[in-house]
C-alpha cells in the first residue's frame, strides 16, 4: 500500500518531468518496485560548520525533500570530511554518502534517489559519481540527481530566482562563487552570460579560487563606472567563504577601492525558488535514467532510430 501510494502521488509530476532526451531516458523508478522492495531518497551536501546557515539551508530543504516525496524515506550525507571532522568534536556525527549507503542497505533499501546540493558539475559531483558506481550493483536501481546548473533552462532558472529576491539590492551586484581548478569552472562564464543575456547588465559573476578573479570584476566595475556595489555569495550555505572572503576581504578590498558596499547574506540554500529546483532534479532522477553513451554508440553502427 506504501508504495502504491507514493507512485500515485508521483505520477501526478510526470507531466512536468516525464520527457526524455537531453542524454537521459524516460525510466520510473516506483514503477520497478517490487512487493518487498523500499526506496529511499539521499540528500547529499557539501557540509557546512555552521549551525545558523545549516539550519536555513541543509536542514530546511532535508524537510522540503520529505515533503516532496511522502512516504520516502529521507536521509542525509556530508561530502566534505574536513567539515565532518570538524562537527565530530563538537559531538556532532554526519555520515559521508557510502557511509549512507552502507547503511540504507543494511536497513533493506533497495531502491536509492540521491540529490546531491552541488551547484556546478564540478569536482564535489565527479567525486560522488565515483562513489555512487561503485554501489550500483548494491542496490537493484540507484539514480543520481543534477546539480544546480546543468541543462541551459536550469541556468535559466536559477537567474529568475536571484533575481525576484534580489529586487532591492543597490547598485551593481557581483556574485561571488567558489571557483574551481576543474574544468567545469566554465559554468560560471555561462552563469555571467545568462544573466546579461535576461537583461541582467549591473550582475557580475567571480570567484574566489577560480575565474574570473577579483580583478576581473574591478575591470567590469570600472567599465560600468559602478559607485555602489552589492556582495552576493553563489553557494550554497553562508559559511566560512562568505563570512570571511566576501563579507571580509572581498568587502574590504572594495571599500579601499572607494565603493560602497553592501552584503547580501544569504546562501542560495535559504532561496525558496532555489530549494524547488533541486527538488525538481530530485523527481527527474525519480523518473529518468542516464543514457549509456557507449550502448547508444553501438546501436548508432545499425541504425539512424535510437529511440
Amino acid at each position: 500500500m506504501k508504495n502504491i501510494l507514493v507512485t500515485l502521488f508521483l505520477l501526478a509530476n510526470i507531466a512536468a518531468f516525464g520527457h526524455g532526451g537531453g542524454g537521459f531516458k524516460h525510466s520510473d523508478i516506483f514503477k520497478n518496485l517490487g512487493p518487498n522492495d523500499k526506496v529511499a531518497l539521499l540528500m547529499v551536501h557539501f557540509g557546512t560548520t555552521h549551525d545558523d546557515t545549516r539550519v536555513l539551508t541543509i536542514e530546511t530543504i532535508n524537510k522540503k525533500a520529505a515533503q516532496a516525496f511522502p512516504g520516502i524515506e529521507v536521509r542525509e550525507a556530508y561530502t566534505s570530511r574536513m567539515i565532518m571532522r570538524r562537527l565530530k568534536e563538537k559531538g556532532i556525527t554526519k555520515l559521508n554518502p557510502t557511509e549512507a549507503m552502507d547503511k540504507l542497505i543494511a536497513d533493506g533499501y533497495t531502491h536509492l534517489i540521491i540529490q546531491p546540493t552541488n551547484i556546478i558539475e564540478g569536482i564535489e559531483m565527479e567525486a560522488l559519481r565515483k562513489e555512487v558506481d561503485l554501489y550500483r550493483a548494491k542496490f537493484k536501481d540507484i539514480r543520481l540527481g543534477n546539480a544546480l546548473l546543468y541543462t541551459p533552462d536550469d541556468y535559466q532558472s536559477t537567474v529568475k530566482a536571484i533575481a525576484a529576491s534580489l529586487k532591492e539590492a543597490k547598485g551593481n551586484c557581483i556574485f561571488v562563487c567558489h571557483g574551481t581548478y576543474h574544468p567545469a569552472n566554465s559554468t560560471y562564464g555561462m552563469l555571467d552570460y545568462v544573466m546579461k543575456a535576461r537583461g541582467h547588465k549591473n550582475y557580475h559573476v567571480g570567484t574566489i579560487e577560480g575565474y574570473p578573479a577579483f580583478d576581473d570584476i574591478i575591470r567590469e566595475l570600472e567599465a560600468a563606472k559602478a559607485k555602489e556595489v552589492t556582495l552576493v555569495p553563489f553557494m550554497f550555505v553562508a559559511g566560512d567563504h562568505a563570512k570571511n572572503d566576501i563579507a571580509g576581504e572581498w568587502k574590504e578590498e572594495l571599500e579601499k577601492r572607494g565603493y560602497k558596499v553592501n552584503v547580501y547574506l544569504k546562501g542560495l540554500g535559504e532561496n525558496p525558488a532555489i530549494q524547488d529546483l533541486f527538488i525538481q532534479h530530485a523527481k527527474f532522477a525519480s523518473t529518468h535514467q542516464r543514457e549509456n553513451i557507449i550502448v547508444k554508440k553501438k546501436k548508432y553502427e545499425k541504425t539512424d532510430d535510437i529511440d
